[in-house]
């Protein structure tokens, strides 16, 4: 005789007669089915809120802004953050996450274990308005970027600190551009391997994005930044702004031709 089916039988139904919501049979029957090594999900049980605990809940308040991090920011700084959130926008759309300078909780346990990244891509997590992020609750992003400008910008965590806290968080690749270092060393990327999070060797300033299957490349970024970071696979990677003004470009052009064309008739 199976007894593992005989006692999840008698557990199912002790914890189907607690569910008071209309759906209860439908429900009841799910958990009687179930065997308790088999993976569930949030669609096949019931709210948590319909099962009695032991005490009462204790919330663990994760805040989207605090003022020990809301330091002044240039406006070199801003354009540059603006610039790459921008360029992930246009390019990845809605398909994945994308944040900017939102919190980023990696404790469940513990609301000042944090980063806030100038950029963040989680794969395969459709883009939504989010004033914060828990890992616990969406996955680690994969992809997170430090837009570093200490000549004008105050940043609360030293990068050593930061760098504590991404290995902490389980981020896949980081990439660090400091506008202020020297040329050549601009651009730091690391990667996790084998659980270990360790800085790749960047020639020329250039190195493979292995998240999104581009290159990270220093090139200008309009009139008012003559360096930023950007993407490209191989074409540099274009915002929104940018791609209409290249379409609205080509446009004139191909006009000003046919006119030519006809003026020589």
């Amino acid at each position: 005789m199976d007894t593992s089916w005989t006692s999840w039988d008698t557990c199912g139904d002790r914890l189907a007669r607690e569910y008071s919501d209309s759906n209860a049979g439908t429900r009841a029957a799910l958990v009687r089915g179930m065997r308790l090594d088999e993976p569930t999900s949030v669609d096949r049980m019931t709210s948590v809120t319909a099962i009695r605990h032991v005490r009462a809940v204790r919330p663990v308040d994760f805040p989207s802004a605090s003022a020990e991090w809301d330091l002044p920011e240039s406006k070199r700084h801003h354009m540059l953050c603006e610039l790459l959130h921008q360029l992930l926008a246009h390019a990845i759309q809605r398909r994945h996450s994308i944040g900017a300078d939102q919190f980023v909780y990696y404790d469940a346990s513990n609301r000042r274990r944090c980063l806030a990244p100038d950029a963040f891509v989680k794969l395969d997590v459709p883009d939504t308005v989010f004033d914060s992020w828990k890992t616990w609750e969406h996955g680690a992003p994969e992809l997170c970027v430090e837009i570093l400008s200490p000549s004008d910008t105050v940043e609360k965590l030293t990068f050593t600190e930061k760098l504590r806290r991404y290995r902490a968080l389980g981020v896949r690749e980081l990439v660090a551009f400091d506008i202020d270092a020297p040329v050549g060393e601009r651009l730091r990327v690391w990667d996790r391997i084998e659980g270990d999070l360790v800085e790749r060797v960047v020639e020329d300033e250039t190195t493979t994005c292995l998240t999104l299957s581009a290159h990270w490349v220093l090139a200008a970024g309009g009139p008012d930044l003559p360096v930023a970071l950007r993407l490209a696979s191989p074409g540099l990677w274009l915002t929104e702004a940018e791609a209409e003004r290249q379409a609205k470009e080509a446009a004139e052009r191909e006009v000003a031709r046919l006119r030519d064309l006809i003026e020589k008739r």
